[in-house]
């Protein structure tokens, strides 16, 4: 009782439209054909955000994080997916023309505090400042792990391995722009880049 500010989790990345510029702002539509594995995870996410910007009475924020990597998560030390990339299990798919946008777990958690003090209610993008294809952050991963380059797989040869929402992942998924969360919460990532975020994950 008595609140006044309300700060919702949701995630940007996949669930933006595959349509039109490798980046969106969160003015951009969410996917309108989601993959069938993906579109109840969407479905929450349109739900989520819709209460928010619906909300009245109080100041509600719904922060949308891109892919988490760092301590405690998935790319990070002991994480799944970078022991997939030390094993050269995670290939490039096709062309690898899936634009993902990351950021530093602590990056995440500094933004979530600033947003219980700052920020006009409405969705902001949690990101760092540099967006980047598969074909791209994949390899220089595996560069800075010292492990041979991930390996590249046809896209029709991954799909029935993959699925369909696996492989949007990884051939067109676009990227997230974050300027309105540097801009009204007054938020700069330590890790403006993931280049030289994920060197940090072998220190």
């Amino acid at each position: 009782m008595g609140a006044k500010r309300f700060i919702a989790a949701s995630y940007t990345g996949w669930p933006n439209a595959r349509t039109g510029a490798s980046v969106h702002d969160e003015s951009a539509p969410l996917d309108a054909d989601p993959a069938p594995e993906s579109r109840r995870t969407l479905a929450g996410i349109k739900h989520t955000e819709a209460a928010v910007t619906a909300a009245t009475g109080i100041d509600a924020l719904a922060l949308r994080y891109g892919t988490f990597y760092g301590p405690g998560t998935g790319i990070g030390p002991g994480g799944d997916q970078l022991a997939m990339v030390r094993a050269r299990k995670l290939p490039v798919v096709g062309g690898g023309g899936g634009v993902w946008s990351f950021v530093h777990i602590a990056d995440a958690a500094r933004a979530t505090a600033l947003a219980v003090g700052r920020g006009r209610p409405g969705i902001y993008n949690i990101t760092d400042s540099d967006p980047a294809p598969v074909s791209v952050w994949l390899p220089y991963l595996s560069e800075v792990l010292g492990v041979r380059p991930p390996r590249g797989v046809p896209a029709w040869l991954a799909r029935p391995l993959l699925g369909r929402h696996g492989l949007n992942l990884m051939t067109a998924v676009r990227g997230s722009d974050n300027a309105r969360a540097r801009t009204e919460l007054g938020w700069e990532p330590d890790h403006p880049s993931w280049r030289d975020g994920f060197r940090t994950l072998t220190t």
